[in-house]
């Protein structure tokens, strides 16, 4: 019996998800001046996303003081699902690769919602979006990215980039560390030969949807000299925190 609720949960969230993301792409169709519709509904959609996967998506606030309202956002990326994880939980703009704007329906209302871009192998381009980053978080928008720099596999990447800790530092708004945790991780994790279309798939059949999303106090860029002090110090404590839930 709880089989067979379960599938009934699964089958009215997708279509409930197909009903809201047919709106919301036709609407990303529209030229609009100034923040897109689709930007105000994107925390939606997103959430709607996350029930149709029928993930247990937790957020656990170990923070001790209370999340400012200005931040930007990093996190680890093991998998795919937190490109929709994040924004359900979060009031983010994403920074994403540039090849998400050419998927099917997706990358047309990504580009809507106000993702930020990025060719990960043109170092041209990576030094152009630092910029981009500057204007949008002085423009009042928190960001959200992956400093590993793309999905390096299940365990932390042995380094980080340094994008989000020069913004930082350029416009003083403060880090703000989420680390993601995947119980089933052999179900999340993206890594080759695998599609997006496979590990929805795989999302939606795991024996265990449990995604745990730990947040943290956010690093003041006052605190640090430069990024690189501050990338430093941000990588320390997620090794730490990898060591504590995914070992």
């Amino acid at each position: 019996m709880l089989l067979l609720l379960r599938f009934v949960r699964k089958l009215i969230g997708w279509v409930d998800f197909i009903a809201f993301t047919t709106l919301v792409y036709l609407l990303a169709w529209l030229p609009w001046p100034g923040k897109h519709p689709v930007a105000w509904m994107f925390h939606a959609w997103s959430r709607c996303f996350v029930r149709a996967l029928d993930v247990d998506l937790r957020l656990h606030q170990k923070n001790r003081r209370r999340l400012p309202k200005r931040f930007i956002l990093i996190a680890n990326h093991p998998a795919a699902f937190e490109d929709n994880g994040i924004p359900a939980l979060f009031d983010v703009v994403s920074l994403a690769k540039l090849q998400v704007q050419d998927w099917y329906i997706v990358g047309r209302i990504s580009k809507a919602a106000g993702t930020l871009y990025v060719d990960r192998d043109d170092p041209a381009s990576r030094e152009q979006v630092i910029q981009t980053m500057v204007d949008a978080v002085n423009s009042g928008q928190n960001i959200a990215l992956y400093p590993e720099g793309g999905c390096k596999g299940r365990r932390l990447y042995s380094e980080f980039r340094s994008g989000a800790f020069e913004v930082s530092i350029r416009t003083g708004v403060p880090i703000l560390p989420l680390f993601l945790h995947y119980e089933a991780q052999d179900d999340f994790e993206w890594q080759p030969p695998y599609l997006l279309p496979h590990k929805i798939w795989h999302m939606m059949t795991t024996v265990n949807n449990r995604a745990n999303y730990y947040v943290y106090d956010p690093l003041d860029p006052k605190d640090y000299a430069d990024k690189y002090v501050m990338k430093a110090a941000a990588y320390a404590l997620y090794v730490r925190w990898n060591a504590q839930y995914l070992e």
